[in-house]
């Protein structure tokens, strides 16, 4: 299995075990990945779009779980996948993509987190996982 495909899986399973956690004081956690090598791009590509698959997403998706959350998707090519998933309370995502092919996934648990990817250009892979607490 790709480096980047267990980093991904990682840290999804991370932030499902913190989810469950007890929160002491207000914070988050993001872990990132952006993959420049073709290779690991089409490896984390290729996880993204295995997860597309599994839950019948095509081009792209919102998935929130929770109150007061905010998220958009933005895409402008084709072939693009962008995934946001939002578990939990007060999380802000967004994702813009520019070019072709691309895959993105935001991943957001617990409460209170932000972020804004953006994509530019062809065949490109990113995904970030955040914990708020």
């Amino acid at each position: 299995m790709n480096t980047a495909i267990r980093s991904l899986i990682a840290g999804v399973t991370l932030a499902a075990s913190l989810a469950a956690a007890p929160a002491f004081a207000g914070g988050s956690v993001s872990v990132n990945l952006n993959p420049t090598d073709p290779e690991k791009a089409q490896a984390l590509q290729t996880g993204l779009r295995f997860y597309g698959l599994a839950k019948g997403i095509k081009d792209g998706s919102i998935t929130q779980n929770g109150f007061g959350n905010a998220a958009g998707l933005m895409q402008n090519g084709s072939g693009n996948l962008g995934v946001i998933h939002q578990n939990g309370d007060g999380h802000v995502g967004t994702i813009e993509q520019n070019g072709n092919g691309n895959a993105c996934g935001l991943f957001q648990f617990g409460q209170n987190t932000e972020a804004h990817l953006q994509q530019n250009g062809d065949d490109g892979a990113c995904a970030t996982v955040q914990i708020g607490w």
